[in-house]
């Protein structure tokens, strides 16, 4: 798909009913860490940012710091803890900008997907989807990003991509779906906002 006919998919779809946890489920981890939003969550918003790559649209996601107090090394859309002052698009906009240098000013914010509340952090996430017409000039902060990892929209949308895990966590356990990206294992609470987003597209 090109971008102008996923700009304009996605616009649809997300001025309608969302897929939802529906979706969200099969990319949770089991026992889970992440689920429905909860009153009294603390709020981040992350931005998906659709653009047109050197081989069809593309999704940047990065990898976390190593140094990082939370989640550290792990594989992340763009975003943060959101301020009192701002709307959700506006910190996902200020994240990204901080994070991986986009401009804010050339983001068209196509709408929100479903909220994904993560245990772990106390954070409710709020996914905000937008669209860019060029390939930003992408910069990492190197106090909070690692590698900036450019995802083809048709490997997201490749099933074959799709595996499931185990990790041991305070001696349980837990098993988790993930994208298998480019060596890169996409799991938590990343993977169940593609998973959702991904629906939209089919």
């Amino acid at each position: 798909m090109k971008l102008q006919e996923v700009e304009s998919a996605l616009r649809i779809r997300l001025a309608g009913t969302l897929p939802g946890l529906e979706a969200q489920i099969r990319f949770a981890p089991f026992p889970g860490r992440a689920g429905t939003a909860q009153t009294g969550a603390r709020t981040a918003a992350a931005l998906l940012l659709l653009y047109p790559g050197e081989d069809g649209v593309a999704v940047p996601l990065t990898v976390r710091a190593s140094t990082l107090a939370r989640h550290a090394g792990q594989i992340s859309l763009p975003g943060g803890a959101a301020e009192p002052d701002e709307t959700l698009a506006q910190a996902a906009l200020r994240e990204a900008s901080e994070e991986i240098g986009i401009d804010p000013a050339d983001v068209r914010v196509l709408g929100e997907l479903t909220p994904v509340h993560v245990l772990v952090s106390g954070f409710t996430l709020h996914p905000v989807v937008g669209v860019t017409d060029a390939r930003p000039a992408f910069q990492a902060a190197p106090d909070e990003v690692d590698q900036i990892v450019e995802v083809r929209l048709e490997d997201l949308r490749d099933a074959s991509r799709i595996r499931t895990g185990t990790r041991v966590r305070e001696g349980l356990a837990v098993e988790y779906p993930y994208f298998d990206l480019y060596g890169h294992q996409v799991w938590g609470a990343t993977a169940m906002v593609l998973g959702e987003f991904i629906c939209l597209l089919t």
